[in-house]
């Protein structure tokens, strides 16, 4: 996605400098915006595919602007912070940011989180059927609708991308590493913690009992299974 749209957000002039100088070597179009609430008025005013966000700033944290930006928006957003805490990864997840890279970072680590987090599978690549129901839960792999107890439900699009690989392979564990470069890409295996995030927010939209999930199972040690 060379010439995509992209917003970076932290209060730290010469970061901004540097990402943004990166982000244009690259084909991108970069804004900035110097604090939480500068980047949601921004991102009122314009459109943008990816905000790169930092998690520490002064006013309105990271977490609070992810939160925001994510209440009206699926656009990709990648959470920059200086703390390697799982707790604090797991934060910035479960605010709504597709990724996270930890300071200081490399040109080349930020652009492959860029690159992940702007990934798009395409439309129809799943052989089979492109419309799913289980119970009173259905999707459309075509349209990227969901349904579940009667009303249509929001995804964000890392969230649709990790149902419907899932759901394309029905009542088969799929293993943690291969989820995660399925949806996130090729660079990616390791990070546990991200399935826990957006399974945990899956199970919230479409399942009746997310404590009791009957779609979206555990395989212990394994990964996880669409039951259909």
């Amino acid at each position: 996605m060379s010439g995509a749209r992209i917003l970076i957000v932290d209060d730290d002039p010469q970061i901004r400098r540097v990402m943004r100088t990166t982000l244009i070597a690259q084909g991108y179009e970069a804004a900035d915006a110097k604090s939480g609430e500068e980047a949601i008025e921004k991102f009122r005013e314009d459109k943008y595919d990816l905000v790169l966000l930092d998690m520490n700033m002064g006013g309105m944290d990271g977490v609070e602007t992810c939160r925001e930006i994510r209440a009206g928006s699926d656009v990709a957003i990648v959470m920059l912070t200086v703390r390697d805490a799982e707790k604090d990864k797991i934060a910035a997840l479960d605010a709504g940011a597709d990724d996270y890279v930890t300071k200081p970072f490399s040109a080349p680590e930020l652009m492959a989180r860029v690159r992940a987090s702007l990934r798009r599978l395409p439309y129809g690549t799943e052989s089979g059927p492109q419309l799913i129901q289980a119970g009173d839960f259905e999707i459309d792999l075509q349209t990227r609708r969901v349904r579940a107890h009667g009303t249509e439900t929001r995804l964000t699009p890392k969230e649709f991308e990790l149902l419907r690989y899932l759901v394309s392979h029905p009542n088969v564990p799929v293993p943690h590493m291969k989820l995660l470069q399925a949806v996130w890409g090729p660079d990616y295996g390791e990070e546990v913690e991200y399935l826990r995030v957006f399974i945990n927010q899956l199970r919230k939209k479409i399942e009746r009992d997310p404590s009791h999930p009957t779609l979206l199972l555990t395989e212990p040690w394994i990964g996880y299974r669409f039951k259909l």
